[in-house]
């Protein structure tokens, strides 16, 4: 017999037993989500409509899905296709060159976005007065799920089953196999993986403890390892307008395919995944392996040519800019009002952020080797070596004096403190 711990509900959206009639469940198919598809419906004694959100993930089938949550005695099930929208919402990532502590490009986050947004929509058709995901009290996503959610709209109150039931692995497949819940496994599988379009994120097993080495053979699921990547190398042209891909190899082509295409390119060549020592929004230091090629490589397309396009200022500016973004979207601050002062001066920035990238990949490396666009900042005549050089060198012993003359009167000045003797 399953014995649940006594859960105690401090927070005013968390949604009480007899105070809805319909509760819209974020839902996956995978065990934790048809295990809550049932339990909700008992525990509750309420109907549940099931939304599945396609963001591109490549290991759902999302007929089987649907039909499988059916099965398990849900009102509806609805299957949204936010393929081309969520890759909008990537572009956003690319404009902001999207970089969590490391290399991860926000793919979980930004996921977490669409699909809150999709359910406080789906929720208001469907007449559902509550919304049930299948986050546990210590990861990132409860935070994104339970803040977005309320945000968008204060009214839906909020049902995490994970948080409630405390069972285990091991109690979760007992309560499915007691129900008639399919289960795939009996044994908690190694790793565990989130997906969409724009990441795979893989935790569990080795990737857990630092002071372990992840068998990457056994955990990419996008990319090669740089021993079994090609050995020929492959060079990728980019074109960008106003900071958004338009083009892969001279071929006009949407967001949604150049991310595909790049993810299927860069995973071939080992580029774009990361071993990442990661601060959780509620405290914790984990580890993750996250494989991003198409962010990668479009991310460092972008960034090298608006570092061409800038000025030395607008590119510090930026930068930092950029990691503050980071850190609030990863930070479930994605409405924050800030983030639309900070949108405002990433889009601007963008409007010259036109040309073509060309990236050489081979064996896990990603080179930028080539930059072309009509807003460049170099200019041939003053940077060359050559004697043709249109660069007054005689102006620049008096530019060093004047840059210089803070640094060197501060050094003078802390000498003669310590030392006593008056700066000449």
């Amino acid at each position: 017999m399953i014995q649940h711990a006594v859960y105690h509900k401090v927070a005013s959206h968390e949604a009480h037993k007899g105070t809805f009639d319909t509760c819209l469940l974020l839902y996956s198919g995978g065990l934790d989500t048809s295990v809550m598809l049932k339990w909700i419906q008992d525990t509750y004694e309420c109907e549940v409509v099931a939304l599945t959100v396609n963001l591109g993930q490549r290991a759902d089938n999302m007929e089987a899905i649907r039909d499988k949550a059916l099965k398990l005695g849900a009102k509806e099930c609805i299957v949204y296709d936010a393929r081309d929208e969520f890759a909008q919402l990537c572009m956003e990532a690319v404009k902001a060159n999207a970089d969590y502590q490391g290399g991860y490009a926000l793919g979980c986050p930004l996921g977490r976005v669409m699909i809150s947004q999709i359910a406080v929509k789906i929720a208001a058709e469907y007449g559902c007065e509550v919304i049930a995901h299948g986050c546990t009290g210590k990861g990132n996503d409860q935070v994104r799920f339970e803040g977005y959610i309320t945000t968008l709209n204060p009214q839906v109150k909020i049902i995490a089953p994970v948080r409630e039931w405390s069972m285990g692995r091991d109690e979760e497949i007992e309560y499915a196999i007691q129900h008639g819940i399919p289960v795939e496994q009996t044994k908690k599988a190694p790793y565990s993986y989130d997906e969409n379009m724009w990441a795979n994120t893989g935790e569990g097993g080795e990737i857990e403890d630092p002071r372990l080495i992840p068998p990457l053979e056994n955990i990419l699921k996008w990319c090669n390892t740089p021993k079994n990547a090609p050995d020929e190398e492959e060079l990728v042209v980019l074109e960008f307008e106003q900071g958004m891909p338009v083009s892969l190899n001279y071929e006009a082509l949407s967001a949604t395919e150049i991310i595909q295409q790049l993810n299927a390119i860069g995973g071939k060549h080992a580029v774009g995944y990361f071993h990442l020592i990661e601060d959780r929004i509620v405290g914790l230091k984990v580890r993750g392996v996250y494989e991003n090629p198409a962010a990668h490589l479009l991310i460092q397309a972008h960034k090298n040519l608006e570092q061409l396009v800038s000025t030395r200022e607008e590119n510090e500016l930026k930068t930092f800019l950029d990691t503050k973004w980071a850190y609030l979207c990863y930070g479930a601050k994605y409405f924050e009002p800030v983030m639309d002062n900070i949108r405002a001066f990433q889009d601007k920035q963008n409007e010259k952020v036109s040309g073509k990238v060309t990236l050489r990949l081979y064996k896990g490396n990603c080179e930028v080797v080539a930059l072309d666009s009509p807003f460049s900042l170099f200019d041939e005549h003053l940077a060359t070596f050559n004697k043709s050089a249109d660069f007054n060198q005689n102006a620049s012993a008096g530019f060093i004096e004047l840059w210089n003359l803070p640094q060197k009167t501060a050094h003078q000045v802390r000498r003669s403190k310590v030392t006593g003797v008056s700066a000449p």
